[in-house]
């Protein structure tokens, strides 16, 4: 597997063999409903720890329960999600849930975040479900998103794009093994987009986190190392490093595909 080598020193930016175990493993992972529909074909998959990944395609090409599975929202009708080694399948529903809480993060489009609490107390909750009061770890993970000085404020005086920074440091306050984030900028202006996409590169770069985002945007997509696309449930194609035009092109000839 490869990853993107930063910049710097005079050496050019490109991919570089990583070695170490996947932070999420698909291993046939398939998922059919009732009156037998596939919405997932079984995928092999492996994101090795430090990595961006895109999870793209068309409405109803089963990314959406590629992350359901992956993140263990959704359990897979065959095959098995590991998360930092761990399978998913062997746990039960209480474990599952303590995993979830302790071992994964999320990011969604509509934030989540409960009104009635403040900015600090929403990025505390992780850490309170787990049994652990660390306020100052959730003052830490504020101002690494650069909202430090509104750990008081409630979530309805921030903006959109502010609102998302504190979903984005409530997700990374336990140091999960990956973080999902479901079309994390589909609600946000194209300015308030990059910046939230710059944190979580900088989440990956900087502190080595495993993020995987569902996304439908080219631009959204070029932030990341890989770009997986699926059609009909099944993986039908993958770029390393890609380009927002790469990923356009391919997203259009998905779309007459489908059509």
């Amino acid at each position: 597997m490869f990853r993107r080598r930063k910049s710097g020193g005079g050496e050019a930016p490109g991919l570089v063999a990583v070695g170490e175990p996947g932070a999420l493993v698909l291993d046939g992972v398939g998922k059919r409903y009732r009156h037998g529909v596939t919405a997932l074909a079984p995928v092999d998959l492996t994101v090795p720890r430090g990595r961006f990944l895109a999870v793209m395609g068309p409405s109803g090409s089963g990314k959406s329960t590629l992350l359901q599975c992956a993140a263990g929202l959704d359990r897979p009708s065959t095959g098995a999600v590991r998360i930092g080694g761990v399978d998913l399948g062997s746990l039960s529903e209480a474990a599952l849930t303590r995993l979830r809480r302790e071992r994964v993060g999320f990011v969604f489009q509509a934030h989540n975040l409960v009104p009635s609490l403040s900015v600090l107390e929403n990025v505390s909750l992780p850490l309170l479900l787990a049994g652990v009061d660390d306020a100052e770890a959730a003052r830490r993970a504020l101002a690494a998103v650069g909202l430090g000085g509104r750990a008081a404020d409630r979530p309805t005086e921030l903006s959109g794009g502010q609102q998302q920074r504190v979903a984005i440091a409530r997700a990374l306050v336990t140091s999960p093994e990956v973080v999902f984030a479901d079309e994390p900028t589909g609600a946000l202006d194209p300015v308030t987009a990059q910046d939230v996409l710059a944190l979580l590169r900088q989440a990956v770069d900087g502190d080595g986190h495993t993020v995987v985002m569902v996304t439908h945007d080219p631009s959204a997509a070029a932030w990341t190392d890989e770009a997986l696309f699926l059609t009909g449930g099944t993986v039908v194609e993958r770029l390393l490093a890609p380009g927002a035009a790469q990923v356009h092109a391919v997203m259009r000839s998905l779309g007459r595909a489908a059509a």
